[in-house]
């Protein structure tokens, strides 16, 4: 009688009953609430909080480098051998890869879509507080959208009135729907940052003319392009390293920079965890994965004649000296010829100090010399003693830079050529180059490391001299940072690049014998077969 009693009489109501510690939208339909929200679709970009910890949803190491001359996917054969088919360019829709970073962009477009439903709902944010939100909500779900759309082509735009999310068909070119929600955010939103790490209004200009890069659409990219350059609050620092170390965040030359932590002791996974297999291998600092190892092609690239240019045409002739088939203990005396300094802070190689935890030993810190080849990953190494806090040595407070105003300067330089505008072009990579030259890395006796040669070009002879150039000096300044096989694909020339840079490393990494990038076919990545499963055939549509 009283289990009767007590069921009677509860009903049914402990049915509709909140969860404890889950907001709902009555409680975050104000201007708490929905800050609180627009975080929440920031933090996407780093990748937690969506699928696997390991997937970014900005870091491009496997899509914009690996799949490029730029890395191997190192480690040994055996380990995420799934990356390998990409890095040979092999269709292969069911690669798990693929579908982690579509849930992980998609993700961030749903949490983007939930700040605008709720700023309309918010009873006591001023009109202008709810357009600067509407307009950093819009910005990033543009930023989600053009991740998408760099690695797949024609997939899904999602607004925040779709409801349906298993029939979201991609038969259409959304370049037209991330233009208009950049476009909106530089009408809406500040042009100084409320806290760094949040777009501004110089921020969404860069984006916007970003976008019309992609698109070759030169004439729409260049205002924007010279309104940042020329009146935005950004300039090159002094240092190129400046860009990639912890204690150097969010500098002068930020426009948009993905905020890292281990400030709570690296649970949360927020350190980078997007890139932590990266670390090279053994005894070395992060002790794990030996992943992403810069190529020999790369490399040589920074190679420089004898007046300080590099060897557009020549560079790979003939291998920077390396260490690979040496045991740590063999005596090695590195590559004596001119290199760009920046080398030395992009690739860990054997015999050069590594930021400062000592010399690189070569192979005792290679998983598999055989396989990966002798170098490992540099850029956004944290420094020892710069990542206090982390509980794991493989969290990174390391920010990703996604863009920075070198890209501008470089990007500018582009449309320059294009312009037939060579005196412009020439300024602004010797821009770059210049500051390329500031700081260079440094032997135990502070003498430089290496035979550093770096200046700037006298002239550019023709506009195809001048386009090499151009397009030379991006790879220099932006390696191993995502971009080379977006640039390629986006310059056309990405099947010439590519297959002449795998006839030749293929003869040093066995495994990428055979590989070929199939033009009209190896530009984007397969749509993922899980996704396909999900909508069906008729509505999701597989890449040619």
């Amino acid at each position: 009688m009283v289990c009767v009693g007590v069921l009677t009489s509860c009903g049914d109501s402990f049915l509709e009953t909140t969860p404890l510690g889950v907001g709902n939208e009555a409680m975050l339909a104000n201007k708490t609430g929905v800050n609180a929200v627009l975080i929440g679709a920031y933090s996407l970009l780093d990748g937690v909080g969506s699928g696997p910890v390991n997937t970014s949803s900005v870091s491009n190491w496997i899509y914009g480098s690996i799949a490029s001359d730029d890395a191997y996917k190192g480690s040994d054969v055996g380990d995420q051998a799934q990356i390998t088919t990409i890095e040979r360019y092999i269709p292969q829709a069911d690669i798990g890869a693929y579908n982690d970073k579509w849930v992980a962009v998609y993700d961030g477009v749903s949490r983007s879509n939930n700040v605008i439903n709720l700023i309309a709902k918010a009873t006591d944010m001023t009109a202008p507080e709810k357009a600067q939100a509407l307009g950093e909500a819009r910005f990033l779900r543009a930023w989600y959208h053009f991740e998408a759309k760099k690695l797949w082509n024609m997939v899904p735009y999602v607004d925040e009135t779709v409801v349906d999310y298993i029939n979201l068909p991609n038969d259409k070119d959304i370049w037209p729907n991330i233009e208009a929600d950049i476009q909106f955010a530089i009408d809406n939103i500040s042009a100084t940052k409320a806290q760094a790490g949040r777009a501004s209004k110089w921020t969404a200009k860069a984006f916007l003319a970003k976008v019309h890069m992609y698109q070759q659409d030169y004439l729409a990219a260049k205002p924007l392009l010279d309104d940042v350059i020329n009146n935005g609050p950004f300039s090159l620092v002094n240092s190129f390293h400046d860009n990639f170390r912890i204690t150097t965040e969010n500098n002068a030359e930020s426009i948009f920079e993905v905020q890292m932590s281990v400030a709570d002791g690296g649970a949360g996974q927020n350190g980078s965890w997007g890139d932590n297999y990266n670390f090279p291998y053994g005894s070395a600092p992060g002790g794990c994965c030996g992943f992403f190892q810069p190529t020999q092609n790369l490399v040589n690239a920074f190679k420089t004649d004898a007046a300080g240019l590099p060897l557009l045409d020549t560079f790979n002739d003939v291998d920077v000296k390396n260490d690979e088939g040496l045991a740590s203990s063999d005596a090695f005396t590195p590559y004596e010829g001119t290199l760009d300094p920046r080398l030395d802070w992009t690739v860990g190689r054997r015999g050069l100090p590594f930021l400062n935890w000592g010399t690189h030993p070569g192979k005792n810190w290679i998983r598999d010399q055989s396989f990966g080849g002798p170098y490992t990953f540099k850029k956004f190494f944290a420094y020892s003693g710069e990542n206090a806090g982390a509980e794991s040595p493989r969290a990174n407070a390391n920010n990703y830079r996604a863009i920075r105003f070198a890209d501008i300067l470089l990007m500018r330089a582009e449309v320059a050529v294009e312009d037939n505008d060579l005196a412009t072009a020439l300024k602004l990579v010797n821009q770059v180059r210049t500051r390329a030259a500031n700081v260079v890395v440094l032997d135990a006796a502070s003498k430089p490391a290496a035979n550093y040669l770096v200046k700037t070009y006298p002239a550019f002879a023709n506009q195809e001299y001048a386009r090499k150039a151009v397009r030379f000096e991006r790879r220099l300044e932006l390696a191993m940072e995502g971009h080379r096989h977006f640039d390629l694909v986006r310059w056309g020339n990405a099947d010439v690049v590519l297959n002449a840079y795998l006839t030749k490393e293929s003869k040093k990494r066995t495994y990428l014998s055979g590989a070929t990038f199939v033009k009209g076919k190896s530009e984007f990545f397969p749509i993922p077969q899980a996704q396909i499963d999900i909508m069906g055939a008729n509505v999701l549509k597989q890449n040619p």
